[in-house]
């Protein structure tokens, strides 16, 4: 073999390295870079959002937690997690914990609301419940410390309610005996509901829970609305909870307060109204 073919061989081999060499840097290149778009489509993919605080509805007596289904319809559309717990309704106290129990397990900022006589458990479950970030009263009880519901509900006339009510005994766990308190079927469509129409009425009246008379009887403990901002909706054809004495809470707890010209159900007839306070409240509150 002559200089010249060695030559000519020797180059073709240092190109085919070269060529090689590039073609690896050109794949490393191209891998480094897709793995970094990668990592950035990633990272953009769990970019945290602004949080939307947890809502919790408490019903009141009477009525359930599907009293509630179309606010939550209307709060999930918008983004926000929503919990609305079973209120035991047995004792001011006891209903309490068991509501500051559920808090307790909720991650995040809380708008708490609370329905009728859920008012007076949300006033007391979410004393020491630094997550709990503002109150809504719906038709509801503001109880200061050493008040009880049928003391704020007779303060004002215009409560109907007691004449409507059925008084059944029930066994207590210590072998006594208490009383619960249902509105007779007959008239809780014209008590309870009059803006809802009768066949959902029907159904309520049918499925309501029962509150025990003492729950109504005992006396407030703890009144968080003196630290937590508060909002209120009146009712202003509200039979079982006077108007009067829902705006007299309202002031005292100095809540940001709207009427809605609904019966006490005002959660069943309009549950529009009831979730644009609720958000109003989450705007202000959670920042």
């Amino acid at each position: 073999m002559n200089l010249k073919t060695v030559l000519r061989t020797r180059t073709s081999k240092s190109a085919a390295v070269l060529g090689a060499v590039a073609s690896v840097a050109a794949l490393s290149l191209a891998a480094t870079t897709a793995g970094a778009a990668g990592a950035t489509d990633a990272t953009a993919g769990h970019r945290p959002s602004a949080q939307k605080p947890t809502v919790v509805l408490v019903h009141g007596a009477f009525a359930d937690s599907s009293s509630w289904n179309g606010v939550i319809k209307r709060l999930e559309r918008d983004g926000y997690p929503v919990v609305a717990p079973a209120n035991p309704l047995r004792g001011l106290a006891s209903d309490a914990d068991y509501v500051h129990s559920v808090l307790k397990n909720v991650k995040g900022p809380i708008v708490l609301a609370g329905h009728s006589y859920g008012g007076a458990v949300i006033s007391q479950a979410a004393a020491d419940s630094p997550n709990v970030k503002a109150l809504v009263y719906i038709a509801a009880f503001i109880p200061e410390v050493g008040e009880s519901a049928l003391e704020l509900s007779n303060k004002f006339p215009g409560s109907t309610l007691g004449p409507t009510l059925n008084s059944v005994s029930f066994p207590l766990p210590d072998g006594g005996t208490g009383t619960d308190l249902y509105i007779k079927t007959d008239k809780f469509h014209d008590q309870f509901a009059a803006d809802v129409p009768e066949p959902v009425t029907d159904l309520m009246a049918a499925t309501q829970r029962p509150v025990a008379a003492s729950a109504l009887e005992e006396k407030a403990t703890e009144a968080a609305w003196n630290t937590i901002p508060s909002f209120s909706l009146v009712a202003t054809q509200d039979y079982n909870i006077p108007p009067a004495a829902q705006h007299f809470m309202a002031d005292r707890a100095h809540a940001h307060t709207v009427e809605v010209k609904a019966s006490h159900a005002v959660s069943v007839s309009q549950p529009g109204a009831v979730t644009r306070l609720i958000e109003q409240a989450a705007h202000a509150s959670v920042r």
